[in-house]
């Protein structure tokens, strides 16, 4: 049985980490770590680790129906980690971070991040605790209209490791974009990793030192 949240089937407005602007929708499911809202289009799935308000909205708006959910059987409880599984291979929106969305195919799901592709940015490394929201897209829907011979789905040309410090350890002495490069002084040589604090080398060659709990992303240019 789905948990009956006292908001659950309502119109609702949803505060989240690092994004201005509040999301609205039908509260379809609230699960012990992640919740799903239904904006009359999309389905968005909300790790509960993101969730600063959840309010509900003084008029219900609009009235629509809820179409099928994409993966999971309805009847079952939700997890952030069935959630990230059964998305795996499925054209997807997710948010991390900035400005804008990252379109593309989640592909493995490790201990505590996972690995999307994505045309614009290729294999991207993300830590399980900071992603905000994640969009699957219809089937028949594929990033920017491209063909599977335009953009097909790799495998990630990285030796995986179990977590996400393990996988920071292995692309020591590599060129890294973190954070998908929303700063200039996440973009450099990874030079060490050491009691939670990164030292990369910048453009300019000079060493900038970043938290470990802080990087959300990491990939290879």
């Amino acid at each position: 049985m789905k948990n009956r949240h006292p908001l659950l089937d309502r119109q609702v407005e949803l505060v989240i980490s690092g994004k201005v602007a509040p999301i609205r929708g039908k509260l379809i499911e609230f699960g012990q770590d992640i919740l799903v809202l239904h904006n009359g289009t999309q389905f968005l799935y909300v790790p509960l680790i993101h969730l600063q308000q959840l309010r509900i909205l003084s008029q219900d708006g609009e009235k629509f129906e809820v179409p099928e959910m994409p993966f999971e059987p309805y009847n079952e409880p939700i997890s952030y980690r069935k959630i990230l599984m059964n998305a795996k291979g499925m054209f997807s929106e997710i948010y991390i971070t900035g400005n804008q969305p990252i379109h593309g195919y989640l592909t493995t799901v490790m201990n505590d991040f996972f690995v999307f592709y994505s045309p614009v940015y290729h294999t991207v490394i993300i830590s399980l605790q900071h992603l905000k929201y994640l969009i699957p897209y219809n089937p028949n829907v594929t990033p920017y209209t491209l063909t599977p011979e335009q953009f097909p789905l790799k495998p990630s040309p990285l030796t995986l490791a179990r977590t996400f410090d393990q996988q920071l350890r292995k692309l020591i002495g590599e060129f890294v974009v973190l954070d998908l490069g929303e700063n200039p002084n996440k973009i450099g040589v990874l030079k060490s990793l050491d009691q939670n604090m990164i030292e990369l080398a910048n453009a300019s060659g000079n060493a900038v030192f970043l938290h470990f709990d802080h990087v959300k992303t990491v990939h290879i240019p």
